[in-house]
């Protein structure tokens, strides 16, 4: 999942630009690019697989003046990506997974429309998006032609001489959320950006929704969808950053939530101590501990936040060397201990068996007790870049090895209640090497969530593809204020 990021000021907006998209680094491990109107377009793209964004864009931002402008931290794609349209010229970064990239893009080359990014796949996201929306009759009904056209998700911010058009995928999956503050406006896939840049959240963007903002204030271009919104839950569970709220709902807080949840179902270990794996595991160990009253230690410390996660990198041997290297164990708190390990998920499992629970091991821990925050992921997600198969998830490989083959209907293994769970489960806890492993439920997950469960993409749990419905009438004007009819400066575009 990228990381998006748009503000509108009345001065320079770069700083603000600079922090803003900054407060994205954790949701992207690839690219890092602004893009600023001034006198004209200035875009910039780094490689940040070896660094952060504030190194390489620190000197870059100091050069740059322009009161609107757009950034991302990218999981793949190259972006923000230019292109001087027909409806003049715009600049375009987006989060999420088109899965139809390549059928799209193979349409609009027999249409004679030509590619010119550098992609490690067929296509790069950003532009296929860009063109796509080239093929409607404005900005706004490009992108709503576009959402038709695409399977999966994407939702996007794009800079115009109008302002920032933003659009959250129809099915409401990426958050966005506009704030203000006196000078102007922002609008965010992480509420964090707000804190410390001295913004206010004031709208939480639909499912489908289509808002202009500039100087004027925010216009609604095209309605959302609330009936259709399918948040991902994993927002919560892992990716998303502490501080952040998705529809109200904080971060932190749920994973404490899930933390007590596991505590209270853990009625027959006797554990010295508590932990959770930084970073995404932190709360839940904390929230086991709180409801447990075992004390909460830390036996794993991450070495400097410049180690990134090691769920996102697209390659399994990055995502190795990370897993290894990031996480230091205390000896002198393992030895001899009982130890509760709390974690965000299991996915592949096999960091977690050869880079934490061997490293456990190694320094005398006298059990481990492993204790996921959500259910056994089964499918592969349809809505972001992770998992990409079915051949890389932990529970699918017990599947497999318990049935002798790959099977299609997994509904008893989702069953809690059922001997293929229990089974399932005990595979796994042997794969791991753990004294015991219990899962959350997935009723616990969501009461921990605190929203109605039709609300929620629950895709990678239960495979139910989510279905987007339009029901909202339209709504033209948010912002209690007049537009300006003074018609935008032209601009001409100078990469």
């Amino acid at each position: 999942m990228s990381g998006i990021f748009g503000v509108v000021s009345k001065g320079n907006c770069v700083e603000t630009l600079f922090y803003g998209v900054d407060y994205h680094s954790h949701l992207g491990t690839e690219y890092g690019g602004i893009a600023v109107l001034g006198d004209g377009f200035t875009r910039q793209i780094h490689n940040l697989s070896q660094s952060q964004f504030k190194s390489k864009f620190y000197d870059d931002y100091k050069h740059v003046n322009g009161n609107k402008g757009i950034g991302v931290i990218s999981d793949y794609d190259e972006q923000p990506i230019y292109l001087n349209s027909k409806f003049g010229p715009f600049c375009i970064v987006t989060s999420g997974f088109v899965e139809n990239a390549e059928t799209l893009a193979d349409e609009l080359l027999k249409k004679g429309v030509s590619f010119s990014e550098v992609s490690n796949r067929a296509v790069n996201t950003p532009e296929l998006i860009a063109k796509l929306i080239n093929q409607g009759n404005n900005l706004v009904d490009g992108i709503e032609k576009m959402f038709v056209r695409i399977s999966g998700s994407c939702s996007l911010l794009l800079l115009h001489k109008d302002g920032i058009y933003a659009a959250r995928d129809r099915l409401g999956h990426t958050p966005l959320v506009v704030g203000r503050r006196k000078d102007g406006w922002a609008i965010t896939a992480e509420t964090t950006a707000f804190q410390n840049t001295d913004f206010e959240a004031v709208k939480s963007i639909e499912p489908a929704e289509i808002i202009l903002i500039n100087e004027e204030g925010i216009t609604q271009k095209s309605p959302g969808t609330p009936d259709a919104n399918q948040i991902c839950a994993f927002l919560w569970i892992y990716t998303g950053f502490p501080a952040s709220s998705y529809e109200g709902i904080n971060v932190e807080i749920v994973r404490e939530k899930c933390g007590r949840f596991l505590a209270k179902r853990d009625k027959d270990i006797n554990v010295d101590l508590a932990c959770g794996i930084p970073d995404s595991g932190i709360a839940h160990g904390l929230g086991y501990a709180m409801e447990s009253r075992k004390p909460f230690r830390r036996p794993l410390v991450k070495y400097t936040p410049g180690y990134g996660r090691s769920y996102t990198p697209p390659s399994q041997q990055t995502r190795d060397l990370i897993a290894k290297m990031k996480l230091i164990p205390i000896k002198e708190v393992i030895e001899g201990n009982s130890i509760v390990v709390c974690e965000d998920s299991i996915v592949r499992g096999t960091q977690l068996k050869n880079f934490t629970i061997k490293k456990l091991w190694d320094c005398g821990a006298k059990e481990i007790h492993i204790r996921p925050a959500c259910p056994p992921l089964m499918f592969p997600c349809r809505f972001n870049l992770s998992t990409r198969s079915t051949d890389e998830l932990a529970a699918r490989r017990a599947i497999r090895s318990l049935e002798g083959h790959d099977i299609k209907d997994v509904s008893e293994y989702t069953d809690t209640n059922s001997e293929k769970y229990k089974k399932m489960v005990e595979w796994i806890a042997r794969d791991l090497d753990v004294t015991t492993l219990r899962y959350q439920s997935m009723d616990d997950m969501i009461k921990a969530i605190g929203q109605p469960k039709e609300k929620l993409c629950l895709y990678c749990w239960n495979g139910e593809y989510p279905k987007a419905t339009r029901t909202k009438p339209a709504i033209d004007i948010i912002e209690a204020k007049k537009p300006s009819t003074r018609k935008p400066k032209e601009t001409k575009a100078a990469l």
